[in-house]
């Protein structure tokens, strides 16, 4: 019993919770700035093409609403996702199809429970 408990307590700090990243991945996909502002941290570094800032929640959601309303959403595929150093940050890259073309996407986020908290976005042609 005692190597059980010692076990379970050796592997429980490497357990993480990731976060339900499905909401991100639909408001990225239909070019919903509102609905992707949900979650976002109190400031985020956004990177859109070549102009990079760090800004409030406000901020970005009308720099994305500029973005989608010239570039279109069509769809939007996860390429690759994982988890950062420290367990606790996570990171995804996908692909955006526009109606003027192609984006590759950049999310950084932390999780708090299942929540997924942007702290990140980039967006590159």
């Amino acid at each position: 019993m005692k190597i059980l408990i010692v076990l379970f307590a050796f592997f429980l700090p490497t357990v993480t919770v990731t976060p339900n990243l499905a909401p991100v991945t639909k408001a990225i996909s239909d070019g919903d700035a509102a609905g992707l502002s949900v979650y976002f941290d109190d400031s985020i570094d956004l990177t859109i093409i070549d102009k990079q800032s760090v800004v409030d929640k406000s901020q970005a959601t009308a720099i994305l609403r500029e973005f989608f309303s010239k570039n279109t959403a069509k769809s939007f595929n996860t390429v690759h996702q994982g988890t950062s150093k420290g367990a606790n940050s996570h990171y995804t890259i996908g692909g955006l199809s526009t109606s003027s073309g192609n984006f590759r996407v950049f999310l950084l986020y932390k999780s708090i429970g299942e929540k997924p908290i942007i702290q990140e976005i980039r967006i590159e042609k």
